[in-house]
């Protein structure tokens, strides 16, 4: 009997820490899920102010500034990591500043050094400031991030100027159709560079999601004419035209894609980091990419002016003050989905972004009068339907991997 009992005492133990791994794993993803849903909230509501304040200072105001407008709305990340230094410090009020800002930079150098390495443990005695690995040797991971900036940043302008450029070259069918297939294009590279598995529940989704833009964008019919109206007024869009600005937007839609895919590889922690440390290297990130936009991308607005491309001018009296609040919306979207994709995946953020066109579409109702067509109905809760099921697979996943993650530190304890 003594020998039972010590087994069974044996087993017992064997199997508490894969049940306090299993409870630690999904307390984490829910706390995962939980941060992503609250910013799922901040993006989509500020997408729609933004795009909807966008609209009326082109359109209506006639500050139609292309480039300048790209300039100011992706320049004003860099107030993100200002802004999440300024939260974090309210919080941590007892601390002395000197203590508080050297253990923010601390932080940031680990989790930079897990970005750059995909180590967790290793970015988690730098957090500490245990060293090891690469710090001991004086290693420093700003380097990399300044690379990555400049790559990812590339990306996400050339994708969002492409969409500046078309917007008057093709319909707004197109245009709306053709660079939400983002989605898919995120999906696709997902594949070769974060190495995801092909899973018939989500390239389903994806599917559903793409085929709900596209009933949304023509449903009504809405894109079925060559001769549709420019957003200058009544002008007709020449065939040949329509054809260049698809073109257009669609190698945007493939850079976007690939921006979301690219800024997850190589500027986000990777899976099995705290959540909490996800969302201020996401804000972090966020600056950097504006502080570059600021300090390079301003080179093009002169050569513009000159050539009389774009001509500078000034936004004045409600032009600026809409345009500020415009940019302050972008930024709040811009930081909020980059936590989206640190947290989740580039393929669920895509398709969630895809819920702000059914949003637009209520919010011009209530401001137009005009009521949803049938097409927007249908089309919409086809989006939405893909979401809750690329929501519930994300779960899964998120849920096992970090399941996987607290089983092998337990193992690493008893070792």
């Amino acid at each position: 009997m003594g020998p039972r009992r010590t087994t069974s005492g044996g087993l017992l133990r064997s199997r508490s820490p894969t049940l306090a791994a299993a409870d630690a794993a999904h307390r984490e993803a829910r706390r995962k899920y939980t941060y992503a849903a609250f910013f799922l909230v901040v993006s989509l509501v500020s997408f729609t102010v933004q795009t909807e304040l966008a609209a009326y200072i082109q359109h209506d105001l006639g500050w139609d500034k292309a480039y300048c407008m790209l300039y100011l709305t992706h320049g004003s990340w860099v107030l993100l990591w200002p802004l999440q230094l300024l939260v974090l410090r309210l919080r941590r009020r007892e601390q002395s500043w000197r203590r508080f800002w050297e253990g923010h930079v601390r932080t940031l150098r680990g989790i930079a050094l897990v970005v750059e390495t995909r180590d967790v443990k290793a970015g988690a005695g730098a957090a500490a400031g245990l060293g090891g690995g690469l710090l001991e040797y004086g290693h420093s991971p700003w380097p990399y991030l300044a690379r990555t900036t400049v790559f990812v940043t590339t990306a996400l302008t050339v994708a969002g100027l492409s969409w500046y450029l078309a917007v008057s070259m093709t319909t707004p069918s197109d245009l709306t159709a053709i660079y939400n297939c983002s989605a898919f294009f995120a999906y696709a590279f997902s594949v070769p560079l974060l190495k995801e598995r092909l899973r018939a529940d989500k390239m389903l989704a994806v599917g559903v999601a793409i085929v709900g833009v596209l009933v949304v964008a023509y449903g009504d019919g809405g894109g079925s004419s060559s001769s549709s109206s420019s957003d200058d007024g009544g002008d007709v869009i020449d065939p040949g035209t329509r054809l260049a600005g698809n073109l257009i937007i669609g190698a945007g839609s493939v850079l976007y894609g690939l921006y979301e895919v690219l800024y997850k590889r190589f500027a986000c922690p990777p899976d099995g980091t705290n959540a909490t440390k996800g969302v201020i290297f996401a804000n972090t990130f966020g600056s950097l990419i504006g502080a570059f936009t600021l300090f390079v991308l301003w080179i093009p607005i002169p050569i513009l002016h000159v050539l009389g491309w774009e001509t500078f001018e000034m936004p004045t009296g409600q032009t600026a003050w809409l345009l500020f609040i415009s940019v302050i919306m972008n930024m709040m979207f811009s930081g909020s989905f980059l936590v989206l994709i640190s947290l989740t995946s580039p393929v669920l953020s895509s398709v969630a972004a895809l819920l702000t066109i059914f949003i637009v579409a209520i919010v011009d109702w209530f401001l137009t009068g005009t009521p949803l067509s049938a097409a927007a109905v249908f089309g919409g809760l086809l989006i939405i339907g893909a979401f809750g099921m690329l929501s519930w697979s994300t779960w899964r996943e998120m849920n096992e991997e970090e399941r996987r993650k607290q089983v092998d530190l337990s193992g690493d304890e008893d070792d």
